[in-house]
């Protein structure tokens, strides 16, 4: 640039010479700006903070990072090779285990109902008293020219149709009224369930009232592969029949989704059937595959010389199906309880389609008297199991030295007061030895009639429900008194003599105790004829219902020493299911008879003429089936059944295979350690039922019944087997409530809850609560009459009411009886 400047001219080099400071300042001017804007802004008071990211109760992977500091924990180095696999030999992998399990579960289907297996179990039952299911199974009999129909002894019709290379056995149980328990118990053993249905009667009359209720009974127990078969349609006007089926569709649509019906009039139509039965998917019922079970081909009673005259030994013949069965085990036979088995025979089967002789091998297993399962029920418990030596007699000399009290006692003025006499100081004072005996009373009230007690302590009776009380009408479930109506007028005489007033009178004064509890629930006033302390010496205060601690080993009843439990329920009951399929014994599907020992005669002849049908259904017992503990199930209210059902009152509760009568508690089907007591089992609800029972391993479906007036059971609950627990923890609560006298800002003087000071004192460690959500505790007792001064978190309203819950524990009671048929002299020995 200075070289240019002495090239040009003056006026040139003034131009330029400005030209250069005007780039100078820019320059300056442009770096201050780039200072300043490296400036960072500081935040003001009003600045938005984010929140900090919570990691919840776990240290954040940073965290962890920053308390290792770098060190790195120690790894046990694997000698085995890894082999890295791609992704095509992944995918590879997979689809060779896919095919695997498909080819294991086509050669499972192939070998059901075959000649080496058992045939199909098929129960017929139609949904309509007016349909005949023995038309229905003569249309399955003669469905194929080649069929083989044979029948056994027991009322089993076997088919084999050599175009299936399959053979089906139906059997059908007792219709009506009165017989719901036998069609269960055929529901049990039986592979398919073949409903039957007319067109004839309608298409409002698809399922009668009969079928409605043993199809409620059968969903809640589990319907083995249902099977919906529309007969009589042949008879309806060939214009109409499409409706019909239409009609009838959509309502099998509402029972049972998945299923489509099938016409049963002809005989091609009854190949249908069979094809169906033969070729369908089944389902797999867990209660009924985990156990072994025989459905009877042949029964023979047999006496022996080695057994009492009294008892007898039952010979049973049929199929095995399910779990192995070992003959050192115990079976069940529905009415007539829990058996040994003498021993397990293999029998030839006399159904084959191929009648050809073949040498087989008989196989007989003896049971071992060593191995044999005890059926011994209930622990024995020992009275003297804690008792320890007499002590000598110095040491009860030296005990009563220890424990023997002495009394304060100081001299007092004539006429002084209490409050004078406190100030007497204490070296005045003489000890006086006390041989009378002690001054404490006995706190040991009786609380075994706790309910009778509380109904007589209930806070309020309301009589406005007089008139609110129906009696629950339904068609299926609670037992309805049915009249025919007619024009007539109704003899009314005529119709009281068909009345239960008695009925009538329990049933509305439970509902309106239901309903009471209801709107006050817990709530009982205190007495004022027994002190408060004495009354619910039994209760106690917990500062929380959810986290207070309980011990549950404390103050069991005498019955908690004839039952059994498990250190780990759960553990215990994964690996006998697991170990029930490698049982060695018959394998499922073997034809097998079984001797069944021991078998009362008297009881043998009372079950058979009270039963309408010749089978036996018996179940294999799993290790420690037999055995009493305490049970839980869940049980969910139906919707038919409206009257409340308090607690224990008596229900006949079908558990599995189990069928007995017990009285329950029941309580909240909640989460925790602890569970509230529910006093009544309302309608649309669900609780959990506490009882002594028989051990059964889950899942099992649960049955509840109540006896209707005319001896039918009317389903009145269900649901399914929880556990077997005697650690449940089941608290009854009490709510003793006072009411606000004068009101300060964080106090208040409360009345009406106590009616002395000794009671106050007693519970005064006790939280206080308001129907508010205020919470607070006892100060001080005012007075002799059970004013009290009670401080609170907040205010309390003139409107409000102060609480205080208190607990105890609850156990079910000793009333299981299982649901068997007996003869006169059972029912005299029980009464002597």
């Amino acid at each position: 640039l200075s070289f240019s400047l002495n090239v040009l001219s003056f006026e040139t080099h003034g131009i330029l010479l400005n030209i250069f400071k005007f780039l100078i300042v820019y320059y300056i001017n442009n770096r201050k700006v780039g200072k300043m804007s490296e400036v960072f802004h500081r935040p003001g008071p009003l600045k938005q903070t984010n929140k900090s990211h919570k990691t919840g109760r776990h240290r954040s992977k940073g965290a962890i990072e920053n308390a290792l500091k770098g060190r790195v924990s120690l790894k046990a180095v694997s000698h085995k090779h890894k082999q890295e696999q791609r992704r095509e030999q992944r995918r590879h992998q997979m689809n060779q285990i896919r095919k695997k399990k498909r080819e294991e579960a086509r050669l499972e289907k192939l070998q059901l109902g075959t000649q080496q297996s058992a045939p199909f179990l098929v129960c017929i039952l139609p949904m309509h008293q007016q349909i005949d299911a023995k038309s229905a199974l003569a249309i399955l009999e003669s469905c194929d020219e080649e069929a083989v129909v044979q029948r056994a002894d027991t009322g089993v019709t076997y088919i084999n149709l050599p175009r299936f290379k399959q053979r089906f056995s139906f059997i059908i149980p007792p219709t009506g009224r009165g017989n719901e328990v036998e069609v269960l118990d055929y529901l049990k053993a039986c592979d398919t369930t073949l409903l039957l249905t007319s067109a004839a009667m309608g298409e409002d009359e698809v399922f009668d009232r009969w079928g409605h209720r043993i199809f409620n009974m059968a969903s809640a127990q589990g319907i083995p592969t249902p099977i919906v078969a529309l007969m009589d349609l042949e008879s309806i006007n060939p214009k109409k029949r499409g409706d019909v089926k239409t009609s009838v569709q959509k309502f099998i649509s509402k029972v049972l989704p998945k299923e489509k019906i099938m016409q049963l009039d002809t005989n091609a139509e009854g190949l249908n059937v069979m094809r169906r039965i033969g070729g369908q998917k089944k389902n797999v019922l867990p209660n009924k595959s985990n156990r072994p079970h025989l459905f009877s081909d042949k029964i023979e009673v047999e006496a022996q010389s080695n057994q009492s005259e009294d008892n007898i030994t039952l010979k049973v013949t049929g199929f095995l199906r399910g779990a192995p069965l070992n003959e050192n085990s115990l079976v069940h036979i529905p009415g007539l309880g829990d058996f040994q088995m003498q021993q397990i025979v293999s029998t030839h089967d006399a159904f084959k389609l191929d009648k050809r002789t073949e040498l087989q091998q008989v196989q007989v297993r003896v049971a071992d008297q060593q191995l044999q399962t005890s059926l011994q029920k209930e622990n024995i418990p020992d009275a003297m199991d804690a008792e320890q030596t007499w002590p000598t007699e110095e040491e009860i000399e030296a005990a009563q030295q220890e424990t023997k009290k002495t009394k304060m006692v100081k001299r007092v003025p004539k006429g002084w007061s209490t409050y004078q006499a406190a100030w007497i100081p204490d070296v005045e004072a003489v000890e006086k030895k006390e041989d009378d005996g002690s001054d404490d009373s006995d706190m040991s009230g009786s609380d075994g009639e706790e309910n009778e007690d509380e109904d007589e302590f209930m806070s309020c009776e309301n009589k406005s429900f007089d008139g609110e009380v129906e009696r629950p009408d339904s068609d299926t479930e609670e037992f309805v008194e049915t009249a025919s109506v007619s024009d007539a007028a109704i003899n009314d005489e005529k119709y009281d003599l068909q009345m239960d007033f008695y009925e009538e009178r329990e049933t509305m004064k439970k509902i309106k105790e239901a309903r009471v509890d209801e709107l006050w629930p817990d709530e009982i006033d205190t007495p004022l004829d027994v002190e408060a302390r004495d009354r619910f010496q039994k209760y106690r205060g917990l500062e929380s219902f959810r986290t207070s601690p309980w011990d549950v080993k404390e103050n069991l009843p005498y019955d908690y020493a004839r039952i059994y439990q498990f250190q780990n329920f759960d553990r215990t009951k994964r690996r006998i299911v697991s170990e029930a399929k490698e049982v060695n014994g018959f394998q499922h599907g073997a034809y097998v008879t079984i001797y069944i020992i021991n078998v009362p005669q008297t009881k043998w002849l009372a079950y058979t003429s009270a039963r309408q049908t010749k089978g036996l259904v018996i179940y294999g017992l799993l290790p420690h089936e037999h055995q009493m503990s305490v049970m839980n199930v869940v049980l969910k209210r139906l919707p038919d059944s409206e009257a409340p059902i308090k607690a224990k009152e008596t229900l006949i509760i079908q558990c599995g295979y189990r069928r007995f009568v017990v009285n329950p508690i029941f309580s909240q089907h909640t989460n925790g350690d602890k569970h509230k007591y529910e006093r009544y089992f309302r309608p649309h609800s669900t609780v959990c039922a506490t009882f002594y029972a028989p051990i059964q391993f889950p899942p099992a479906p649960v049955l509840a019944f109540k006896l209707n007036p005319d001896s039918t059971l009317a389903l009145v609950a269900r649901g399914c087997l929880l556990s077997c627990n005697p650690d449940r923890v089941v608290l009854k609560r009490i709510v003793l409530s006072g009411h606000p006298m004068r009101i300060n800002r964080k106090s208040a003087t409360v009345r009406y809850m106590f009616f002395n000071k000794e009671d106050v004192d007693y519970f005064k460690p006790v939280k206080l609560r308001t129907k508010c959500g205020r919470l607070g505790h006892i100060k001080e007792s005012l007075g002799t009459h059970g004013h009290m001064k009670c401080v609170f978190d907040g205010q309390l309203r003139s409107y409000d009411t102060v609480f205080m819950y208190l607990y105890k524990r609850v156990y079910p009671k000793w009333t299981y009886e299982e649901c068997l048929i007996r003869s006169d002299k059972d029912e005299d020995e029980k009464m002597e």
